[in-house]
């Protein structure tokens, strides 16, 4: 049965490297060597001068840099969509612009532009007509926790009956390891795994294929810490700040124009400050632009909500925006938040939340961001259920703090700012 097995895994697995390989390949021709041979010709593509070199190896790299920010990025829940290829390939092109302007370095402006547009063309032909047909297939062990793993949703499920295949072809298998597993369903496993295909706990597919982490029990990172890795929130701080000051040109006058438009709207300050909870369980005051009518929490806190009778008209605008979330830049620089992380709660809500699940001060061992996974993924939390489920979505973030799963967040704010697609 081993050697069987092993066999037609072997083969699955090279064809999916083919399959790779082969577009990874061809996507460097259309991308790169087409463009340049439509625009040049044979002899001024044989013989490129220094502006045609630097254009070509530049595009070359954001090439690879796109293919696998993308092959990365999807395999991140909720992220099996094309609504991220445009975003992805313009910053890497923006990158690419960007050295060339700092080193002034020589560049063709057709060539850029034209290798840019097959780059998006290849990349949308790639997601409709490959990658979205070919949905994994997971076979799960009718036992224990993992007996309700077809109720989740991402993957074409496979319930087992017997510790046999039967012939299916699967890309993974999943089970729960904690449970009393019969001694043949655990010689089946091992043979699994030694043919090469991977056997994975339940829950940890359930949190790639969720987005979430359940909330009864600490959730350890990946190297089976409670800590975040400290390299990566050092170099996290770096690059909160260099993008703050990068991006302050255009972000003042933006921010400028919305105070106005916040004072003319409704009475009252441009500016809400109010005390949040930031890491290791510290108060500080979180810059807004007021999105709602003065004195709105005169009453005492209350959650914010997706149809708040409370918010001005401008406040709906920026609240859909994010506009009302700039003023945290300044946050931002005095260290009390980042770019990207669970959002900051009051300190009544943390009082509570705190009663109701025990471990609920954890969320507070990063720092809180301007926006976060929870935040694209969930919006406002309205209740007690929702925020449990906006919980969960920290959790998963903190497990998996990461440069790959922020550099997804970006992208997803990028979309709502620009679209008001995804906010709430």
């Amino acid at each position: 049965m081993e050697q069987v097995l092993a066999k037609r895994h072997t083969l699955w697995r090279e064809r999916l490297l083919v399959s790779w390989f082969s577009r990874f390949v061809v996507g460097l021709i259309l991308v790169v060597l087409l463009p340049g041979l439509m625009l040049w010709g044979l002899v001024g593509f044989y013989a490129p001068d220094m502006s045609k070199l630097n254009s070509m190896l530049g595009v070359a790299v954001t090439y690879i840099g796109v293919f696998f920010t993308l092959r990365r990025l999807m395999s991140y829940p909720g992220c099996q969509s094309a609504n991220y290829i445009l975003p992805t390939v313009l910053v890497w092109y923006g990158l690419l612009v960007g050295v060339f302007f700092v080193f002034r370095l020589d560049y063709s402006v057709y060539y850029i532009f034209y290798t840019a547009v097959a780059n998006m063309l290849f990349c949308f032909f790639s997601y409709f007509f490959i990658v979205r047909h070919m949905r994994k297939k997971v076979a799960f062990l009718p036992l224990g926790k993992a007996s309700g793993l077809n109720e989740v949703e991402g993957v074409e499920w496979f319930k087992l009956s017997s510790p046999t295949l039967n012939g299916e072809r699967v890309d993974a298998i999943a089970a729960d390891l904690h449970a009393e597993i019969p001694d043949e369903w655990q010689r089946f496993l091992a043979r699994c795994t030694l043919a090469g295909v991977p056997v994975y706990h339940y829950k940890q597919l359930m949190e790639s294929l969720t987005g979430r982490v359940k909330i009864n029990h600490l959730a350890e990172n990946e190297f089976g810490s409670l800590q975040p890795p400290v390299l990566y929130s050092a170099f996290k701080r770096l690059l909160d700040i260099s993008a703050v000051l990068i991006t302050a040109p255009v972000t003042l006058p933006v921010m400028l124009l919305t105070a106005i438009a916040v004072k003319l709207d409704s009475p009252g300050p441009a500016l809400f400050i109010q005390n949040r909870v930031g890491q290791g369980n510290r108060d500080f005051k979180i810059y807004k632009f007021r999105s709602m009518g003065k004195d709105s929490e005169a009453g005492g806190a209350q959650l914010a909500q997706s149809n708040d009778m409370r918010v001005t008209r401008v406040g709906k605008i920026i609240r859909k925006t994010r506009l009302d979330e700039f003023p945290q830049f300044f946050n931002v620089l005095k260290g009390d938040m980042s770019l990207i992380g669970p959002r900051p709660e009051q300190r009544a809500f943390v009082e509570k939340f705190d009663q109701d699940i025990p471990f609920y001060i954890y969320r507070h061992v990063v720092k809180p961001g301007i926006t976060g996974w929870a935040q694209v993924v969930h919006g406002y939390a309205s209740d007690a259920d929702d925020t449990r489920v906006k919980i969960q979505h920290d959790f998963y973030y903190i497990k998996h703090f990461s440069l790959w799963l922020d550099v997804l967040i970006v992208l997803k704010t990028i979309r709502t700012i620009f679209t008001g697609f995804g906010a709430k």
